[in-house]
């Protein structure tokens, strides 16, 4: 069976639906892959400091340092997601035919003369050749594009700052 006639006799409904199937698939495996990272970012906690205060006075210079420890990084890092936004399937075909013909003819003739009654004869060979070639040269190409799109909104908490903090009056 040819190349072109395997490709012939895949069914245009059923090469859309397996590209279909596996986009989806690849799109399920993309959207696993960056909710664990969103679980690992939930799970994994710092410590960091958010706050230094420096308080310069006429005694001298102090440093209060605020640490605030066990913050889910998920605080900090947001997990990158992706989305499917084309797919494209190119089949292309090159097909070369070539016949060559070729005929040959022989024409021989003889006679004879004698004391017996005349005689001649001709002879014809004729020889007639055909050759078929084919070649059949076939490319296939995939392009897919993913970009990134933001985290479904309800899966990452929402952060709150609450800053009950006594405001420092400046005095001159």
């Amino acid at each position: 069976m040819s190349v072109g006639q395997e490709l012939l006799d895949v069914p245009l409904d059923q090469m859309v639906a397996s590209l279909a199937m596996g986009v989806a698939e690849a799109q399920r495996a993309l959207d696993e892959n960056s909710m664990e990272t969103t679980m690992e970012l939930a799970d994994n906690t710092v410590s960091y400091v958010p706050l230094i205060n420096v308080t310069t006075t006429d005694s001298g210079t102090t440093v209060d340092t605020v640490t605030a420890d066990n913050i889910p990084l998920i605080a900090f890092i947001r997990p990158t997601w992706y989305q499917f936004s084309e797919t494209t399937i190119e089949v292309s075909m090159d097909i070369k035919t070539k016949m060559e013909r070729s005929t040959k003819v022989k024409v021989g003739a003889k006679a004879k003369y004698g004391f017996g009654p005349f005689s001649a004869s001709i002879k014809v060979d004729v020889e007639h050749n055909r050759k078929f070639g084919k070649e059949v040269h076939g490319t296939s190409k995939m392009v897919v594009k993913m970009v990134p799109v933001p985290p479904p909104p309800l899966l990452l908490p929402e952060i709150n700052k609450i800053d009950n903090r006594t405001p420092v009056v400046a005095t001159p």
